[in-house]
């Protein structure tokens, strides 16, 4: 394999393969890898701005059953620290949201084994009848999935379900690395690799835009990551036409304080910045098909992520009024919408607040968040 060539047909959206991927991670030099998916960026985002959004990460439940290896968030049934959350800590939490400028939930929670469909389908509609304006970028892959185990359902039926009870996307949780040898390893309750893109797929096919997520520096091979972006790739490929699909791709490093990984099997977050870098882009050069790259500042911090503006990523993300999974398992980066702001231009770019169809919003009067970063 050549470097120039393969740069070439990156530069031409052309597919390159899991071994190509590999091979560019390996040899090529960072500053040509940065080079080139700057350029990508620049052709498929050519308004040059950096987006980013106000949103709160909620939990339904923190009782789960899928017992991963990384997640120091979830409670077994019946522990004392258990919780479902009750509508009026959701409507004090929306109201205050919506005081910061947000507009969204980002609604997610554990594998609750008793709660299915119903639930969700009255909670989504509670909320939309006391906030009709609020967007539900809600649940993901495995928690769709075990709903439907749960009420004996098909993918279908509770994605159409849910919509039309008033779920607006769906994020990418769960994914961690869409290889099955790696998921038995870290997350052996979960869904297997291909219901999780098996459920992405029937959600374009009904109209839901979706994002995409990758956990890195775990277990898995650099093949295994790069398998992973072929798969997401293949199926933006095959959303119907008119069909967003993926709107968004986010990488971001495993966190490992006082995980089950670290303790019984010693695994640690080695991931180091330019690995981050150069998975950034190689995520650009990979995902010719999606759009948005975000950089994750809440995994590897302010001066990482703005460096990652120049190696492909386009979207700084969310401000995270709150956010309970990963800030579990050792992150402690915060930022609020005057510093995330502040960031982007630091950084040499225009910020650019957005919905989560990545459509621009008009910068609202907001409340500034107390909290440091």
């Amino acid at each position: 394999m050549q470097l120039s060539a393969l740069y070439q047909r990156a530069l031409d959206f052309d597919f390159l393969s899991t071994e190509e991927g590999v091979f560019l991670f390996e040899n090529a030099p960072i500053t040509e890898l940065m080079y080139v998916a700057n350029e990508l960026r620049k052709k498929q985002v050519p308004h040059g701005k950096v987006t980013w959004i106000i949103d709160r990460n909620m939990n339904t439940t923190n009782v789960c059953v899928a017992n991963c290896k990384f997640c120091n968030f979830y409670r077994i049934p019946g522990h004392s620290e258990s919780y479902i959350t009750d509508i009026e800590t959701y409507r004090e939490k929306i109201e205050e949201t919506f005081q910061y400028g947000g507009e969204q939930l980002l609604l997610q929670g554990g594998h609750h084994p008793e709660l299915g469909i119903d639930y969700y389908t009255d909670l989504f509609r509670k909320l939309k009848e006391m906030y009709p304006n609020l967007k539900l970028h809600a649940l993901g892959p495995p928690e769709l999935a075990h709903i439907c185990k749960v009420s004996k359902i098909s993918h279908r039926e509770a994605l159409m379900a849910l919509k039309e009870s008033g779920m607006d996307s769906m994020p990418g949780p769960g994914a961690e690395i869409l290889n099955d040898r790696v998921r038995r390893l870290i997350s052996k309750g979960k869904c297997s690799a291909q219901e999780w893109l098996d459920i992405m797929h029937e959600a374009h096919k009904i109209g839901l835009t979706t994002t995409a997520t990758m956990m890195l520096g775990h277990v898995e091979t650099i093949a295994e990551r790069m398998e992973h972006l072929v798969k997401l790739r293949e199926v933006q490929a095959k959303k119907p036409e008119g069909a967003k699909g993926f709107i968004a791709f986010i990488p971001w490093t495993f966190q490992d304080v006082d995980t089950l990984l670290n303790r019984i099997r010693g695994t640690k977050n080695n991931t180091t910045p330019e690995e981050y870098i150069r998975m950034i882009a190689l995520s650009r050069i990979m995902l010719p098909n999606i759009k948005n790259i975000q950089a994750s500042w809440l995994t590897v911090g302010k001066p990482i992520a703005q460096l990652c503006l120049y190696a492909g990523a386009n979207d700084f993300g969310s401000i995270m009024i709150e956010e309970n999974v990963v800030s579990a398992a050792g992150s402690k980066h915060r930022f609020t919408a005057k510093g995330i702001q502040e960031a982007i231009r630091e950084a040499g770019f225009e910020p650019q607040l957005r919905n989560q169809q990545y459509e621009f919003r008009a910068l609202p009067e907001y409340k500034e968040q107390l909290i440091t970063y």
